[in-house]
């Protein structure tokens, strides 16, 4: 599980056996979210994480959009 970014708590990673389209997932607490990255970031899904910390995931992903598909390519392009 390739860990990308860890940043104000939130911890953004890839399963080893990932599959387009290009995604990360993000844990906070007990919950996590998938936001697509293909065309911007959106939000796939969420469980257990409040909104007001999917909207700081959600930036955050946004901020290091262009690190975290670089990593996907990296580790997960074979």
């Amino acid at each position: 599980m390739p860990k990308v970014l860890e940043k104000d708590g939130f911890v953004f990673f890839f399963y080893s056996n990932e599959h387009a389209p290009i995604h990360v997932h993000v844990r906070r607490g007990g919950g996590e979210a998938v936001f697509d990255l293909d065309e911007g970031v959106e939000l796939r899904e969420s469980q257990g994480i409040k909104l007001s910390d999917l909207a700081k995931a959600e930036a955050i992903a946004t901020d290091y959009r262009q690190m975290i598909i670089n990593h996907w390519h990296e580790h997960l392009d074979r």
